[in-house]
């Protein structure tokens, strides 16, 4: 805008205060005006013919005409009784066009531009838009991008609005160091943050643009780490970005104050109700005197004691925790006070912004409906529910008065985020060779919670394909209701013979306690052999030639404390599951599986110590023999350094044939931990293994040939390294082996590499 104007405008007014302090217009005269009407003009103005006004009051229409947005200049010119007033309007836009953008396309930015074609050019909102375009780059890490709005004069005062944009390079984050820390090295806290440090692979790790919302969400995340590790007293103090001076890196420093690391001391449970047995209670709490002190554990017996008093029908309890801290050896009594909360009542619950995901699968997360008593910590679990279902990109849950003192509405505004997943991929394993996939997802399909998976993956001598469908919450319980089939082709070049199978599975699943499940299924296979060269195969398998069909029925049990305990430094998982052959079908027996694994961090969470044992049988019910597909084999699920069915019962007179065995077991030990000389951005890890195990027993090795069937239990063993890494396009994980024990027919792979990319 020019300024000539308002000097112009400022010289008449000081003539005129010489001569007189007010004003008398009868008639108005509008120059160089030709979109705007005169009488808006005037209007903006706000002088009336015949008013009488001070010179204050004229210089205040004058800057109303200016803040307009409508016109370039402004002058007035007062004469006599008479005022004119001479406008240059701004020009309408007649083309917006960004130049200079490679990284973020003309949509993207076009959708944050307030400018409009055929609308009024407006340098301010151009300015504006300018500054939008610089925010939305500086989301993307390029904080050194520079926008300039520039405009091209066209015929008819119309103009071409350009924003010149220079990118420049992405703002990284070039070092994350830590101030403060003791117990746990930068190694470790770096782990724990979305922010990552730039290396040589930075065009992978997109964690490493600086983004100014995601150091807040790193400061909760290491207070977080902190608290489910015992250190009660931790503090955060600062995030400090540091703009190096070329504008395109940053040093992150977090100062932090760690405390001491605290344990439970003495607990119980207390009340003065009469109604409240305080034994019962004191045997709901979980944690012992020792255990680590976290806030998850005191939230969780919170929640167990207050559904022991819902089960028992009391209503109104609330559970409040007394803490008293022990310095001398820093631990912290708690008493779980049991008392009569307040009466309170939830009045309804409101549901905003979920366009597709429906009312029932949010309503559902809560055990409290309308009309129940309000329990704040029953709705803050189930905004935890809500935000761990994976829909929403945001879901807050908040309490408010209601229409009386005594009610409350509960709101909750969600905000949906894509659910499903299309992938096409490839993948490679030096046991099955190179292979190409494609697979659909979606866990929310048509917005009612349920799970749909599709995947198809085929290889150089296998091909599998399924299909999933999971209703988590049937029949209005949770009560996980499941439909998968499958389609699985064999044909290597190893073996002198092909296998086909397809099937389909229904179960059921549920909760049997806080951390297991029980689940029960039905199932039904048809599996097919065929022999290449029946002169070449063993007996054994020749008489599982042609077509069976199995129908089974089973169930199978978990319990899972891994990563969802009280305790996140260690955990447990256990799994035993049978299944029951004969339901129709042409096979009968009984197949029986158990796993018992342990997991549990050292050194500050720097190691993970794994330890897993397993095993299987398979006991017919009649006096067949059982199927090739129905039998173990070994694959480096059971134990790594072997090829898969490269040990275990073998027929030497056929082409050194894998027959499987009726009966497993297997015990694998791991030990995983960082590389100190490769920084931990990168996601690579070395892990160091044993694995001892064996596959044996057949039904029938009668006439078999000269030599005779080995089907007795060998306790085959082997020792290794791995190399895992965690990368942008897939996990990839390599293993060097060696056999420490095996038989000479037993065939080793000393090397194994997996990869699956998705793309």
């Amino acid at each position: 805008m020019r300024l000539t104007a308002l000097a112009i405008c400022g010289a008449a007014f000081l003539a005129g205060a010489a001569a007189a302090q007010t004003y008398q217009f009868n008639s108005f005269e509008v120059q160089g005006n030709t979109r705007i009407e005169t009488a808006s003009i005037l209007a903006n103005l706000g002088v009336a013919p015949g008013e009488v006004i001070t010179a204050g009051q004229l210089n205040d229409g004058f800057q109303r005409l200016q803040a307009s947005g409508l016109f370039e200049t402004v002058e007035i010119v007062p004469q006599g009784s008479r005022l004119v007033v001479i406008v240059t309007e701004y020009p309408t836009v007649n083309r917006i066009s960004i130049e200079g953008n490679n990284r973020l396309s003309d949509e993207d930015l076009q959708t944050i531009i307030g400018s409009q074609v055929r609308r009024v050019y407006d340098p301010r909102q151009a300015e504006r838009d300018a500054a939008a375009i610089t925010d939305a780059y500086a989301q993307s890490g390029r904080l050194a991008a520079t926008v300039q709005p520039k405009i091209i004069r066209r015929s008819e005062n119309r103009v071409d609005l350009i924003f010149e944009v220079a990118e420049g390079r992405v703002s990284e984050i070039e070092r994350v160091s830590f101030v403060g820390n003791r117990a746990f090295s930068d190694r470790r806290l770096r782990r724990v943050l979305e922010t990552k440090q730039a290396g040589i692979f930075r065009a992978l790790i997109r964690a490493d643009t600086f983004v100014g919302d995601r150091v807040a969400l790193d400061t909760q995340l290491l207070r977080d780490f902190y608290l489910s590790r015992g250190y009660a007293d931790v503090q955060v103090l600062s995030a400090t970005p540091e703009l190096v001076p070329t504008r395109d890196a940053y040093f992150l420093t977090f100062r932090i104050q760690e405390g001491q690391q605290f344990r439970f001391g003495r607990v119980a449970a207390m009340s003065n109700l009469p109604e409240i047995n305080v034994a019962e209670y004191q045997s709901e709490i979980r944690v012992d005197p020792g255990d680590i002190f976290t806030p998850q554990a005191l939230e969780r017996t919170i929640e167990r004691l207050e559904l022991l008093a819902t089960r028992q029908g009391l209503t109104f309890i609330r559970v409040r925790p007394e803490i008293r801290r022990n310095d001398a050896d820093l631990s912290l009594d708690i008493d779980f006070v049991i008392e009569k909360g307040e009466r309170r009542f939830v009045e309804r619950i409101d549901i905003e912004g979920n366009a597709t995901t429906l009312d029932r699968v949010i309503r559902r997360q809560f055990d409290t409906v309308e009309g129940d008593p309000f329990n704040p910590r029953e709705i803050e679990a189930a905004a935890r529910r809500i935000r761990a279902l994976g829909y929403f990109s945001e879901a807050e849950v908040t309490a408010r008065e209601g229409t009386a003192p005594e009610q409350v509405i509960v709101d909750v505004d969600v905000e949906e985020q894509p659910t499903g997943a299309l992938g096409f991929g490839a993948n490679y394993s030096v046991e099955s060779g190179v292979g190409v996939s494609f697979s659909f997802s979606e866990t929310n399909f048509l917005g009612r919670g349920q799970t749909l998976n599709f995947a198809v993956d085929t290889g150089s001598e296998n091909s599998n394909s399924a299909l999933t469908f999971i209703e988590p919450y049937f029949l209005n319980r949770d009560l996980a209701a499941s439909v998968s089939v499958f389609y699985r082709e064999t044909s290597r070049d190893s073996l002198t013979f092909d296998t086909r199978s397809a099937g389909a599975r229904f179960g059921l699943e549920f909760p049997a306690g806080e951390y297991s499940r029980l689940g029960v299924f039905y199932g039904i296979t048809q599996d097919k052999l065929d022999a290449r060269d029946s002169t070449d195969l063993s007996p054994i398998l020749l008489a599982d030639e042609g077509e069976a069909t199995t129908s089974f029925v089973g169930y199978s049990w978990t319990y899972n404390t891994i990563g969802t305990g009280l305790d996140l430094t260690r955990g447990y998982r256990l799994r035993f599951g049978q299944q029951f052959a004969g339901v129709g079908g042409d096979e009968e027996f009984i197949k029986t599986t158990m796993l018992a694994a342990a997991q549990r961090t050292i050194r500050n969470d720097e190691i993970v110590l794994n330890a897993t044992f397993e095993a299987g049988a398979v006991n017919t019910l009649d006096d067949d023999a059982s199927r090739q597909s129905t039998r173990f084999f070994n694959s480096q699920s059971i134990i790594r350094g072997f090829e898969s069915g490269g040990i275990g019962p073998r027929d030497l007179n056929f082409s050194d044939a894998a027959l499987g065995g009726n009966y497993f077991a297997a015990a694998r030990f791991e030990a995983q931990f960082p590389l100190g000389f490769i920084p931990e951005e990168y996601g690579i890890a070395a892990a160091t293994f044993l694995d001892a195990g064996s596959v044996w027993g057949l039904d029938d090795t009668s006439a078999t040939g000269p030599i005779p069937v080995d089907d007795d239990f060998y306790l085959n063993s082997a020792v290794g390294i791995g190399l895992l890494w965690d990368t942008a396009i897939g996990p990839l994980r390599f293993n060097f082996t060696r056999a420490i024990r095996k038989r000479d027919f037993d065939r080793e792979q000393t090397f194994d590499l997996t990869i699956e990319t998705r793309f």
